[in-house]
């Protein structure tokens, strides 16, 4: 099933096309991959997917409405929820607060409720710390809770920005570079964490370098160059064509295991 279906969607930045008629199908419950060279347009893809950037033309549909032009909040209430490549958590709080604030789009709670404090009140914030507790459980971590966020570890903060998405409980969750500064081992916690959100039915898109994680984690995988579309298929169709392969290294004659290297490079 098609969850969101993405048409003819341009970005232009006065004469620079940063992303041109790009079509798209999000199948609902599957991982789908972003790559491509260094200015390929992929974040002003997911820009365009969050409502960060208005498109310049196209359609972003998702179940059937189309949200191209809407602001960022119509996107994030019609359930699509994003990380982004530069960590953006509020370092003035806690691990356990800053997946609540995550929360916030989903609770409902009138002005009165919040002078008077009321039961319902109460008992919403209660489920809203227990939520965000086992989010932090889920993403690996647990006893983090009570931790000032500028205290953690880079890649921690990776997945506490992963953990504070997913509160508002996303239909489809945009990972912008998720991998990014990370090393080898905080690598294959990320790699774990997506496969374990895909097991679990979320629907993921991915933008990222690490080519061995993308291979690792994705049902299908949507290569751009220079703001178009290069190529599109399973993770073994995209590595063994010559046009991927071509973007990366350069060469056509390249073999196409040599992929995998050039997203470390």
């Amino acid at each position: 099933m098609t969850l969101l279906h993405v048409s003819g969607l341009s970005k232009s930045f006065g004469g620079v096309h940063a992303v041109a008629d790009v079509d798209m199908h999000i199948q609902q419950g599957a991982v789908h991959s972003v790559i491509g060279p260094n200015g390929a347009g992929k974040t002003s893809l997911i820009n365009m997917l969050s409502g960060v950037y208005r498109p310049s033309t196209g359609a972003i549909r998702l179940d059937g409405v189309d949200l191209a032009g809407q602001p960022v909040h119509r996107f994030a209430a019609a359930g699509i929820g994003r990380t982004f490549q530069n960590l953006q958590v509020f370092f003035n709080m806690t691990a356990l607060e800053n997946v609540m604030t995550g929360r916030h789009l989903r609770e409902r709670c009138s002005l009165a409720a919040s002078l008077l404090r009321t039961r319902s009140l109460v008992r919403a914030e209660a489920e809203c710390r227990q939520l965000s507790r086992e989010l932090l459980r889920l993403v690996g971590l647990a006893g983090y809770e009570d931790t000032p966020s500028d205290a953690m570890p880079y890649g921690a903060l990776k997945r506490l920005e992963i953990a504070r998405a997913l509160a508002a409980q996303p239909r489809l969750l945009l990972l912008d570079e998720p991998a990014a500064g990370l090393n080898a081992t905080e690598a294959r916690e990320i790699d774990a964490l997506i496969q374990r959100l895909a097991e679990g039915g979320t629907t993921i898109v991915l933008v990222e370098h690490n080519m061995a994680l993308v291979m690792e984690v994705s049902d299908h995988v949507f290569v751009m160059d220079h703001g178009r579309k290069l190529s599109e298929g399973t993770p073994e169709e995209v590595s063994r064509d010559p046009r991927v392969i071509e973007a990366y290294l350069g060469s056509e004659a390249a073999p196409a295991e040599a992929l995998a290297e050039a997203g470390h490079a």
